[in-house]
């Protein structure tokens, strides 16, 4: 198989058929938290994929060129959580001075990137896969496309739901929570078609 053929199957295995969200369930607090309308879970999205990405590529170059040549590679999660920390410093930064009102908006959450367990997830999974570089590149965008996917995904049926006709009892959390459960159980439809 040709190298492009390769980095497309790495980019739906994660994106879809092993989405972070949906079925490794890391990223939940932001996926229920932000997502009650799409322009936030989009804009949170943009951020997580963004993180997700330099992050992702950033701790697999630490870890393959730097801590497994000295032999220190029990380092790795300082080191990653150390490079999340300072990504996320970054965005934080960015969105205060360019998007203002969605830097307000997000409240709390976005500092709490630095706490996705999505990212760090997604920097372990690479090395648990024995990616090589673009295989954590590719790999690591796509973690952070499927997260926009199913946040923005949530969002939107979220913003639906205010308008429905959903039971007193279920109104809430209930019906989030159930709609996360029909989307997981869809999003297991793609499993069996790539590893």
């Amino acid at each position: 198989m040709d190298i492009v053929g390769h980095l497309v199957i790495v980019f739906i295995s994660i994106a879809l058929v092993n989405n972070l969200v949906l079925t490794k369930f890391l990223g939940i607090c932001p996926y229920l938290g932000v997502s009650r309308r799409i322009d936030m879970a989009f804009g949170m999205g943009c951020a997580v994929t963004f993180v997700i990405t330099i992050s992702g590529t950033v701790t697999w170059l630490i870890n393959n060129l730097v801590l497994q040549k000295i032999g220190m590679d029990y380092l790795k999660y300082i080191a990653f959580i150390m490079v999340i920390a300072s990504m996320v410093q970054l965005v934080e930064m960015y969105v205060r001075k360019f998007f203002p009102p969605l830097y307000e908006s997000f409240g709390i959450f976005l500092p709490l990137i630095t706490t996705n367990c999505a990212i760090l997830g997604t920097c372990l999974f690479i090395d648990l896969w024995g990616y090589g570089f673009l295989e954590a590149l590719v790999g690591s965008f796509g973690g952070g496309l499927g997260f926009t996917l199913v946040i923005c995904m949530m969002g939107g049926i979220r913003e639906n739901l205010e308008w429905a006709d959903v039971p007193k009892a279920l109104r809430g959390a209930g019906i989030t929570l159930i709609t996360a459960a029909i989307m997981t159980l869809a999003f297991m439809g793609f499993s069996g078609m790539i590893k």
